[in-house]
């Protein structure tokens, strides 16, 4: 599978996300993926399904070399000494021990921003994170991050699909070379309902849902982790990589709305900074 190259590390393009997925249900789920095919899975400490993701993981027969790992320190954890706790805590879980990519969930109003990525860049030089990102963080946060701090990021992590403009944050991390990937990618499911895109897959022989995947996989330094639990569904998402839009289509898919954003937490940060 095509894979976005950052900051020593390759990103699978499309991954599998497990938000939403407790416990040891998830762990039947994330072996059907892996048998499929997939070699990005994407997990947090909030998830509370690391210890199923890891065992899905052992049980694959997968090489570990072979797999793209993400998990993330949840935004209640960000003082040096409670990362580093949540770090070794979700490899235990894992039972790796490295992640591919460590990231901060999201941001926390009272961080220290230096001093949480610089505990993120020990973990680099300890070897147990191959690479560090940042999820949902606005933009002023992110520049902060890259300019003012001068993290090595190698991606961020933010809700992106047809119906969510982020033009801005990608016109940005274009210009570093750094990637975005895509959570939601699928609106929590509305996009297979949307008519404009049930209209597109049509004509394609495809679903809605793949042609939103497929617009957010055609662009430059994208990836995407959608959801699924069913193994029809995973195959689905797979099947998408193949799909080629035209012209006509994006410029259908354009004239969609572009500001409806689904993930708003209290905690969430003010998206236009």
């Amino acid at each position: 599978m095509e894979g976005l190259q950052t900051q020593g590390i390759r990103i699978p393009r499309l991954g599998f996300g497990t938000f939403r997925m407790p416990g040891g249900d998830c762990q039947p789920v994330v072996e059907s993926a892996l048998a499929l095919g997939y070699r990005h899975v994407d997990t947090a400490e909030m998830y509370q399904n690391e210890a199923a993701v890891g065992a899905a993981i052992a049980a694959s027969g997968v090489a570990r070399q072979d797999l793209h790992l993400t998990t993330k320190v949840w935004h209640e954890n960000l003082r040096p000494d409670a990362i580093r706790h949540a770090l070794d805590a979700s490899l235990g879980k894992l039972g790796v021990d490295y992640v591919d990519l460590y990231m901060v969930h999201w941001p926390s109003r009272d961080m220290d921003l230096g001093a949480v990525l610089g505990t993120m860049q020990r973990f680099l030089e300890a070897g147990t994170v191959r690479a560090i990102g940042v999820c949902n963080f606005n933009l002023a946060m992110l520049r902060s991050a890259i300019e003012d701090i001068g993290a090595p990021i190698a991606c961020h992590q933010v809700e992106y699909h047809p119906f969510l403009d982020q033009s801005r944050m990608l016109a940005y991390l274009r210009g570093k070379g750094i990637p975005l990937v895509a959570y939601a990618p699928l609106a929590q499911g509305r996009a297979a309902a949307d008519p404009v895109l049930q209209g597109i897959g049509a004509r394609h022989g495809a679903s809605a849902a793949q042609v939103a995947l497929a617009w957010l996989l055609e662009q430059d330094g994208v990836a995407a982790i959608p959801k699924a639990q069913r193994r029809e569904s995973q195959q689905a998402n797979l099947d998408a990589l193949r799909l080629r839009l035209d012209d006509e289509d994006r410029r259908a898919i354009a004239a969609l709305p572009k500001n409806l954003r689904y993930v708003t937490p209290p905690f969430a940060p003010d998206w236009d900074a």
